[in-house]
Order: C-alpha cells, then sequence, then structure tokens
C-alpha cells in the first residue's frame, strides 16, 4: 500500500504543478512549497530548540491556537515552526507571532519527509485535528522525536477502521497520544486497539471562550447597526446567499440590518452578489465616508473580523451547510449568547449535532424553513435570549480541553 501511496504523491505533486497554470489559489501553495526549505534553512540552525505545530488550513489553528500560545508562553528559548498545507491557512496566518517560522508543508514524499524533519528537528510535534502525513509521522518515529495529536475527530467510514487501512494506523501509532473531541471517535479507536487515547473534547472551546476576554468594538458595525435588531450571516456561500437574497429582497421593513460575510471575498463574485440584493448595500471596502446607518445590508468583504462582528449580532447563521463544503465554526457566534441558524448538512459536525440537540441551534432545509425561523425570532425577544443562552451555557460547560492536554505535556 504504501508503494503506492508514494506514486501517487509524486503523480499529485507533478498535477498540481500543471494546475498552478490555471489557478491561482494552486498556484500560491505550488509557489510557498517551493520556497518552504530555503525558508527553514534560514532562520534555524542545529543549535536552535524547536517544537513543529501543522495544521490543514485557518480552522485548525484556530482549533490549535490555545494549546500552542500557552506552549510558547511556557517555553520562550524554543523556536516554533508552524506549517500549513492550504493557502487560506498560510495567507491569513503568516505573520502570526505564535510561530517563529511559518511556511507551507512539502508533499509528503519521502525525501521531502527526511529533508523537512532533519531541518526542523522538534522536540514537540502537535497535528491538529485531520490530517495525517504517513511520511512525516514514519520519519519522526525513526528519530525518536514526540507527537500527539489534539482535537482529532473520527468517523468508522475513514480508511482507518477498513481492513486496507493498515499504513493510516501506522502513521496514527506513531502519536505517543491522541486527544479526540467525542466519545464516538474514543470507542472507534479503542476497537483498532488504540489506547493512548484521551477524550479532551474540543479546543475550540476554548479558544472561542478566549474572544469574550478581547476587545470586540467595531465602530463602523455600531453605526450601521443603529440600534436595530441585527442578523449576521458568516462565512457563506453562494447555496447559503441564495436562500438570504430572497427574503432580504422581500422584505418590506427596515427595523432589521444585515451583515453579510462570504467565505469567498473575489471582487467579481462580491460585486455579483450585492447586484443581486435590492437593498440599499454598503460594501465594507467603500465604507468610508458613508452615512452607515442609511444602509440595511452590509457585505464583509475583508478578512480577520467576522468573530468581533459575532458579538453584535442578534440572530446568526453560519454558512457551509446548504452545500457540500463543510459547515464552519458555529462556535464563534454561540459564545456570545446568540440563537445560530444552520444548513441541511452538518453530519461530519459533532458539535452541531450536540447544539441542535441542546435547543440553541436551528437547522434549516430550504427557503421556506428559513424564513419561518427568522421571522420567528426577530418578532420573539424572548426566544432569542432563550436561545441565545443555551448556546452560551454549552460552550461554558464544554470547555477544558487545553488544560488537559497542557497537563499531560507537563507531565
Amino acid at each position: 500500500m504504501k508503494p503506492l501511496y508514494n506514486i501517487a504523491l509524486y503523480i499529485a505533486e507533478f498535477s498540481l504543478k500543471i494546475l498552478a497554470f490555471f489557478n491561482k489559489k494552486i498556484k500560491s501553495g505550488v509557489d510557498g512549497r517551493s520556497k518552504t526549505f530555503k525558508i527553514l534553512e534560514e532562520h534555524l540552525s542545529s543549535h536552535d530548540q524547536t517544537f513543529w505545530f501543522h495544521c490543514a488550513s485557518l480552522g485548525e489553528y484556530e482549533q490549535g491556537l490555545p494549546i500552542f500560545k500557552q506552549l510558547r508562553a511556557e517555553n520562550p528559548q524554543h523556536k516554533i515552526v508552524l506549517t500549513f498545507f492550504s493557502p487560506s491557512g498560510y495567507e491569513v496566518r503568516k505573520n502570526t507571532d505564535v510561530a517563529d517560522v511559518v511556511v507551507y508543508l512539502p508533499m509528503d514524499t519521502k525525501k521531502n519527509a527526511k529533508r523537512f524533519v532533519k531541518l526542523v528537528n522538534p522536540e514537540l510535534t502537535i497535528f491538529v485535528k485531520y490530517e495525517i502525513w504517513p511520511n512525516y509521522l514514519s520519519e519522526l518515529k525513526k528519530r525518536n522525536l514526540r507527537a500527539i495529536l489534539i482535537s482529532a475527530v473520527f468517523r468508522k467510514e475513514q480508511s482507518y477502521f477498513q481492513f486496507y487501512g493498515k499504513m493510516m494506523r501506522d502513521a496514527l501509532s506513531t502519536f505517543e497520544h491522541i486527544f479526540v473531541q467525542d466519545e464516538n471517535s474514543m470507542v472507534l479507536l479503542n476497537s483498532a486497539h488504540f489506547n493512548n487515547v484521551t477524550l479532551a473534547g474540543d479546543t475550540r472551546y476554548d479558544r472561542v471562550s478566549d474572544q469574550l476576554q478581547q476587545d470586540n468594538k467595531l465602530s463602523y458595525i455600531e453605526d450601521f447597526r443603529d440600534g436595530k435588531l441585527c442578523v449576521v450571516i458568516g462565512s457563506s456561500w453562494p447555496e447559503d446567499e441564495d436562500l438570504f437574497t430572497e427574503y432580504i429582497n422581500s422584505r418590506t421593513s427596515n427595523n432589521v440590518k444585515f451583515i453579510i460575510a462570504p467565505h469567498n471575498i473575489k471582487n467579481n463574485q462580491i460585486d455579483q452578489f450585492a447586484k443581486q440584493l435590492n437593498k440599499k448595500t454598503v460594501l465594507f471596502s467603500k465604507k468610508d465616508d458613508q452615512n452607515l446607518s442609511e444602509f440595511e445590508v452590509f457585505i464583509v468583504d475583508t478578512i480577520g473580523v467576522l468573530s468581533k462582528i459575532y458579538s453584535y449580532a442578534d440572530i446568526a447563521y453560519v454558512g457551509g451547510g446548504m452545500g457540500q463544503t463543510g459547515l464552519h465554526n458555529i462556535l464563534e457566534p454561540a459564545v456570545f449568547g446568540v440563537p445560530i441558524l444552520i444548513g441541511k448538512n452538518y453530519e461530519k459536525f459533532p458539535e452541531a449535532f450536540e447544539m441542535i440537540a441542546n435547543g440553541g441551534v436551528i437547522s434549516i432545509k430550504n427557503k421556506e424553513e428559513l424564513q419561518d425561523s427568522l421571522d420567528r425570532l426577530i418578532k420573539n425577544a424572548e426566544e432569542r435570549k432563550a436561545l441565545g443562552h443555551l448556546n452560551r451555557d454549552f460552550i461554558k460547560n464544554n470547555k477544558g480541553a487545553v488544560i488537559q492536554i497542557m497537563s499531560y505535556l507537563r507531565s
């Protein structure tokens, strides 16, 4: 199996170089990976003590951040190398102060893995959630270097639990400990004879709770909101936006403000979306010198402010669940005590199941259900308050993963 995997990697690497001519995002990744070893050689020496943190993308980075920050604070003498596989993670967090070196992770070939691990020589490696790279993990094991997996989620259909999954099980066995989010994941790992497993929960609960300690004030949002009820549509995809376009356009009252933060902020797509709205609409990029209180819709065509914007929401809709792209982070609005709507596809997100069962999150399947749910919540302040309290309490009750993981690392 592993020879086939290695052949497939070389084919994938070659294919990505071809596709890079036609896709800007792929080109960013290809170009970035080509510079990784040079950057490492410039910033690391054989005398450095290092930690290596790896995240697939931005979501995993946010998930691991409470641990990264704690390790950074407790080990100031260590250099920290942070790697991403996706441009959407690297481009947003390439200047983070939680790491000394931020680079793309080269493809998981034997040659790359050997060179990378030799250069970094990490005393501790932390992988977050999903991404498991067999050759990198094998190289860490050969050198007797520590590695843990945090906030992991497993499902029975994954290769680890199939008859053909020996290579991936061997990769998992590299981790000296695995911290999982839910009991189902622990049961699955135990059934595959992994006993170095702790049910710690999701570090994102700790991460979003930290947001309450930040200054979340945004004067332009306050000007736009102008004291009116506010619906925030976060990380939306076209499938989500189709629902809201009709709903917003059909409203006859101007007593509600809508803030929409699309996942994709390409200018042409933002402009096309804005043209579909028949309400007075302003973009973040054009907000200056405007009387923002006059507008009914605010489109956030920038990144990095959504978590603060959620603090102004009376109702939140979190995107990704109407299509197949994957539900975005529902914990970010929940920590502010906000009732939440999501789409119908959330089967890979255990927190969504739990929060729906808890009562603070509502899943909608179509435009009619969206209209019914929004109309009801807009009219009923008591229901908004009750659902919001359920979500805020859910976050409080699920904190603690960071304490367990750090306790293990300090022992």
